[in-house]
Parts: structure tokens; sequence; C-alpha cells
């Protein structure tokens, strides 16, 4: 723990959780619209349909694009600006600096096939819109520390352009950014310009590429399962959507298995299924209430937290999570970057890997029977779906989140003290600054 709270007052790594905070609002409201827009009700999309229109998924659907899709924005402007903080150097400036830093660096361009034609074309002046969401964040983050630390250089160097004292502090605030700002451009231009000219073309993919090779000799078994989820976990703990990277890669090869399971399931429901790693194994068994199988540590947060923080916080991502929506969590808590949570949440999601696989390859509990059971059915209810109406499915999940409680209870009641203990810190310094 000393070790651990060395890291965690490492000034970057502040910026980096606080940065990641900033978003935090506009998840919790992308949360609502997306669980309402996916409710696992039989009937449920014929009852929105007839009463809202055959479009109203889509509409209901523009919150959350307008929520999650601009994460990496807000995150790159929050870490600069917490980190401009820290070095007592103007943050609003760093902020808009950092933002225009991840934009020099994102190509304007997009690939579109059109109707009928084989081969994608090139769409320049546009902004992708994945980049600016959760597979930005990793690239918005790094750009962040690195446009923030040029910046507050040059301003303690007093390299800066200074008016006379009679114009408005904020025309001569943004004179002094002036130098800082270029410098960062010609830098981020640069290093553009620089990967283009290799095959990776841009900073985004330079992440992707190296990420994949590796993810394209995984394949269906326990072993590859287990780097999988290894690697998703690890991913998620800096703050990049690691779901999203791994998922890429390697979901084609786990929807292929899920399709192989559900062509024996058709011919024959009795008959033994040849996989049990698929898309389901992960979705519905492993990654309960979301990545990390967050859903337990909410429910640990509810029912046995002492400070009011760690307990508001899980009534108010309770909702998403029985969807298997956690990123109010991840990053509310925060589980980015926090020394002490990041173990079980890596942990526990290798530990219900392993109890699923042998429970499903021993025959005790059914495969999945390769139903494409939506991601956000809550808990239970997927495991009976997935596995063409087995009650095993449901034993299965039950003891995975048992497990995971237990495992994530010791880690939390540790948090959970030391956020109680700076309530109780700040109530003392209120109350005698009142006396």
């Amino acid at each position: 723990m000393p070790i651990a709270g060395r890291i965690a007052e490492q000034r970057h790594l502040q910026a980096i959780r606080d940065g990641l905070v900033l978003a935090m609002p506009l998840l919790i409201i992308g949360s609502i619209f997306l669980v309402v827009a996916a409710l696992p009700i039989p009937g449920y999309p014929e009852f929105m349909a007839d009463v809202f229109g055959e479009e109203w998924q889509t509409k209901l659907l523009y919150p959350v694009n307008a929520t999650f899709d601009i994460m990496a924005l807000i995150v790159s402007f929050g870490v600069a600006y917490r980190l401009a903080e820290k070095y007592k150097v103007d943050p609003v400036s760093a902020g808009a600096i950092s933002v225009s830093a991840f934009l020099l660096a994102t190509p304007y361009t997009l690939s579109f096939t059109p109707d009928g034609a084989k081969d994608a074309i090139d769409v320049g002046g546009v902004i992708p819109v994945q980049f600016m969401g959760s597979q930005g964040l990793f690239v918005a983050m790094l750009l962040g520390l690195v446009a923030t630390e040029i910046y507050r250089y040059i301003i303690q160097k007093n390299i800066v352009i200074k008016m006379p004292e009679g114009v408005p502090p904020a025309v001569a605030r943004s004179f002094v950014a002036l130098i800082p700002g270029l410098v960062v451009i010609l830098v981020v231009w640069a290093i553009r310009l620089l990967i283009e000219l290799t095959s990776f073309e841009s900073i985004h993919n330079v992440v992707s590429t190296m990420l994949s090779k590796p993810l394209g000799l995984l394949g269906g078994s326990l072993i590859g399962a287990l780097i999988a989820v290894l690697l998703v976990h690890l991913l998620w703990s800096s703050g990049l959507h690691g779901a999203t990277i791994v998922g890429g890669v390697m979901g084609p090869i786990w929807l292929s298995l899920m399709d192989e399971n559900r062509k024996v399931f058709q011919a024959d429901p009795s008959a033994d299924l040849p996989n049990v790693i698929t898309t389901q194994f992960f979705d519905l068994w492993v990654y309960i209430g979301g990545s990390g199988a967050t859903l337990a540590l909410v429910v640990v947060m509810i029912l046995r937290a002492r400070s009011t923080q760690v307990k508001s916080l899980g009534r108010l991502a309770i909702g998403p999570g029985i969807f298997n929506i956690n990123e109010p969590i991840t990053f509310g808590m925060p589980i980015v970057l926090n020394p002490l949570l990041i173990i079980p949440f890596v942990l526990i999601p290798l530990v219900l890997t392993v109890t699923t696989y042998v429970a499903m390859s021993t025959g005790l509990v059914a495969k999945p029977s390769g139903v494409a059971v939506p991601w956000t059915t809550p808990p239970l209810i997927s495991g009976y779906l997935a596995t063409g109406g087995k009650i095993s499915g449901i034993v299965l999940q039950a003891i995975n989140f048992v497990i995971a409680i237990v495992l994530y209870y010791p880690f939390l009641r540790i948090w959970d003290k030391q956020k109680l203990k700076e309530e109780q810190g700040m109530e003392q310094s209120s109350n005698q600054a009142a006396v």
C-alpha cells in the first residue's frame, strides 16, 4: 500500500484519473438512454415501434452517441487541464491546446463502401467518430500529457509573448499561450508526418496494429481465452476500451465458434455442442455487470460501504450495472489507474474464465447454444436464454457472481476505509473553519 500510495500520488497518474472523472456525468447520462434503448424484454421493440415509429431506437440512441462518442475529446481536455493545474499554469489554455493536438493526430478520413460497390473509398473532410470515443482514449491521454508538458516547460522558461498591463487578462493569457501552443502543434504535426511515412499511417493505427498481431494467434482455447481476458482488463486498467480492441481481433473467431454451436443445436438440441469459448462465454458468464464483473463490486458497495461517496456511487451504478454497463463505476470509482482496485478487476475475470470453462467442458453446465443473446441482458435471464433454456446456465452465473463478491470485498473494504477517513477529515476541517 505505501508503494501504491506513492504511485497514486504521481501527478501524471492523478491528471489522467481526474481527467477521466470529468467524463463521468456524460457517461451516466448516456448509460440511461442505452439501457432504455436495449431493454431485453420480449415484445418491447415491437411495442416501442408501434408507439414511436420504426426509427425509435435510432433516435433514442442520439444522446448515447453524443456522450460516449466524445469521451476521448473530453478526456483530452480534462487530462491536460488537471495536469496544468498541478503545474500552476493556465489550465484552460493547456486543455484547448491538447484538444487541438489530439485532432491534429487524427486523420480526417473515413472508409466508406457505397451500395453495390465492392471496394471502399476514402471520404475526406470528416472526423472519424470511433477515434473520438473510447477507441481514441489512450491517444487522447498520451497527447494530453505530452502537450501539457511542452506547454508548461515553455511557460516556466518564460518564453512567452507578454502584453502591456492595460490589456484584459483573458487576452493576455491567450498571447502567453501562443508560443507554447505553436510548439505543441509543430511537434504533433511532425510526429504525424513521420508516422504517415510508415505502414501505420496514424498514431491510432500504431496502437491497434501492435496489439492485433499477438491477438491474431489466439483461438478458442482456455489459454487463448485467459490471454484475451488479461489483455482486455490490462487495457481497461489504463483507461483504454479493452473489449473493443481485443474484440476487434478476436470477435470474428468467437462469432464463428458461436455459429458452429448454433448449427449443431439447431439440428439437435440435445447434441453435445463443439465449443465452450464463444462470444456469449465472455459476455454473459465472465463479464457479469461489464468488464471486471463489476456488478458484484457495486452490490458490495451498496451493502457494506460506510463512506458516503462509495455508497452513493454504488446506488448510482446499480441500474446500468444490471444491464452490464459499467463505465460509471469504471471511471467513477475510479478503477482505471487505481493501484488497489486494479488487482481484483484483473484477477476476478481470470478466475471466472477458469471456473466457467471447467464447468462447461466437463458437462456440469450446458455450453452456449449459439443463441445471440444481447450483452445487455441481465444476469440469470441471459444464462437461461444462452444455454437454450437450461437451469445450469443460471446456476453458473450465480456461482460466478458469489465468487466475484468474495474476491472484491477485501479490496473494497480497504478503499472504503480510505474514503471514510477522507470524509471525516473534511468534516473536521469544515467544523474547525466554522468555529
